[in-house]
Formats: C-alpha cells, structure tokens, sequence
C-alpha cells in the first residue's frame, strides 16, 4: 500500500510524511540519480573554480563590471553543486530523514538562494551586455565597479531573503495551510511566489538577449552593405555573440522550463507518483545548467581563455621540467661517479 495514502489523514508536517516525497522506488533509479548528480556536481565545481581562479588572477578581468557579475555566477553556481548534491542524493539516494523540519528548510533555502543567485546573475549579465550595445557611450559612466558591488549586493541579500521565508514562517505547518506535492513543509502560495519570482528573472533574461540579438543582427546587415576596413572583424565579433545568446537562451530554456512547468502543474493539480519521479530526473537539469554555465559565459571570453591557454601551457612546462629533472640529476651522479 503506498504510504501516502496511509497518511493521507495524518499531519502533512509530521516527520514520518517525509517518506512520501521519497520516490525513487527501485535500486537503478537511485543509482542513475547518484551518477547523475555525481558527474554534473564534480564538473560544476571544478569548472566554476576554474573560472574564478582566472577571473581573478588577472589584474584586467577582476576589474571589470563584467567579469564580477560572471564570477558571481561561477559562485552560485559551485555553493548550489555543493549543497544540491549533498542534501539530494541524502534524502532522495540514502532515505535520510533524521532532521528537524528546520534543518530540511535550512537545507531547501541554501539550494533556492544559491539557484536564485545563479540566474539573477545570468539576469545582471544580460543587462550588462544589453546596456553595452544600447548605450555604449555611456557603458563605463553607467557600469562602476561601485555600482556593480552595489548590484551584487543587493542581489544576494534578496535571494538569500526570499528563500529563508519557509525557514522564518512562511511554511505550511506554521500557518496550517495546504503543503506543496513537491517539497516537505512548504507551503503552495510560497512555491507559487517562489516560481513567479524565476519566471520573472527569466523573462528579463530573455528580453535583455533577444534585444542583444536584434541589435547584433541589424549590426551584421549594416555591415554587410559598408564594408569598411575592420568592420569584417567587428562583423565576425557580432555573429559569434549572436551564436553565444542563442546558445545561452537555447540552455536556459531547456534546463529551467520541465521544472517550472511540473511545479506549475503541481499548484493546480494533484502529482501521480511518476510526475514525481520525472520531476526528481528533471531537477538535475538545473544542475547541468550551472556545469554549462562556466562554459558559455566564461570560456568563450577571448581574455579568459588566453588566460586558460597560459595556465595550460605553464603546466605542461613545468610537467616537462619534472619529468626532465630526474635525468639530468641522473646525468649529473653518473659524471661524478667517472670523476
């Protein structure tokens, strides 16, 4: 008999309800969601780190608007790898349910930050590229590092509020009312403002690119009747950015949209146990967004990956270096030995 159906009458916040939302029933499912989370998590880290070790190595790129609002991203996304995996895999792969209902929100509200900061700073990026090719002549007027920090700022402490509201009160054992299918303890109009509040951040993200992409193109058909000098090259640079923002668009769509469409679903409409199950599949596809992320945004920069290439060579320099060294000491015993 499936235990929700033995609850159905019983507390919805009770502890022992927790192995409701617990719904990968078969060993190869668990499995398939460890590897998943494994793979995605371990190249998201390492990637991300990557990309703000380079940023700020470089004296040119930790200084610029653009790059912080990049390494902001590279961060949310590393702090959401680590705790989406770790606090996923234990509820969903390893059944652990000795928490608090605190704890678990606690939990919920640093994986919604961390995810909610990712895409804000996707959103900031967009508005950053969308004022650099609208207002140009005012780019560097607009866009200080004080402003930018300002922005960052004002960006996490809002992310960071909004998803601490369950853990403050805004749950559905506090005030009673009816809990989400989804996730323990929360409450429906908190997932309903929580879902709206993405929505938004993706329709601005969305309108920023696509008003990026028409002014690209109209750039592209100028150039193509007053080809002058180095506006090939500058026409070059304006078709890779077109293919970059439909890449990013292409991404984004694709990884957030069978989420927010189930969690939509999940408002007006009871979940079969196997919407559950896919909707369990598909939040790992946030996931491969912040793995993607470092490789769209960060290493298609012309200046980070010179930077990349620089790291790569230094390594394979100094690996020849190790490599040779123990020869040449060799070398040098077997002369003194003749002498």
């Amino acid at each position: 008999m499936d235990i929700c159906k033995i609850h159905e009458n019983a507390s919805k916040c009770s502890l022992n309800t927790m192995e409701c939302f617990m719904v990968l029933s078969t060993q190869a499912q668990k499995i398939s969601i460890a590897t998943l989370c494994g793979l995605f998590g371990t190249l998201c880290i390492f990637e991300n780190f990557l990309v703000l070790y380079l940023i700020f190595s470089s004296p040119g790129t930790r200084r610029k608007p653009s790059y912080l609002f990049i390494s902001s991203l590279a961060l949310a996304d590393i702090l959401a790898s680590i705790i989406f995996v770790c606090s996923f895999v234990n509820f969903h792969v390893f059944n652990e349910t000795d928490f608090s209902k605190e704890t678990f929100l606690l939990q919920l509200g640093g994986v919604n930050t961390s995810f909610s900061a990712s895409l804000s700073s996707l959103l900031l990026t967009a508005l950053d590229r969308y004022i650099s090719i609208s207002r140009p002549s005012e780019y560097k007027l607009l866009m200080t590092r004080k402003r930018t920090w300002i922005a960052l700022g004002v960006l996490w402490v809002t992310c960071a509020t909004i998803a601490s509201l369950p853990l403050l009160g805004w749950n559905c054992c506090t005030l009673n009312s009816t809990c989400s299918e989804l996730f323990p303890f929360v409450d429906e109009n908190y997932l309903s403002s929580w879902v709206c509040f993405i929505m938004v951040l993706l329709g601005c993200i969305i309108y920023a690119y696509a008003h990026v992409l028409w002014r690209a193109h109209q750039h592209v058909a100028y150039m193509e009747k007053h080809q002058v000098g180095k506006q090939n090259t500058r026409m070059r640079m304006d078709v890779m950015l077109a293919k970059t923002l439909v890449m990013v668009l292409t991404v984004l769509m694709l990884c957030w949209s069978p989420v927010l469409v189930l969690m939509i679903y999940s408002i007006f409409a009871r979940l079969s146990n196997h919407l559950r199950k896919v909707f369990a599949f598909c939040s790992t596809l946030c996931l491969l967004n912040s793995m993607v992320n470092p490789i769209i945004y960060a290493l298609r920069s012309k200046e980070l990956y010179s930077s990349l290439r620089k790291v790569f060579s230094q390594f394979r320099r100094q690996q020849k270096a190790n490599e040779e060294s123990p020869e040449a000491e060799s070398t040098h015993k077997s002369s003194m030995i003749e002498t």
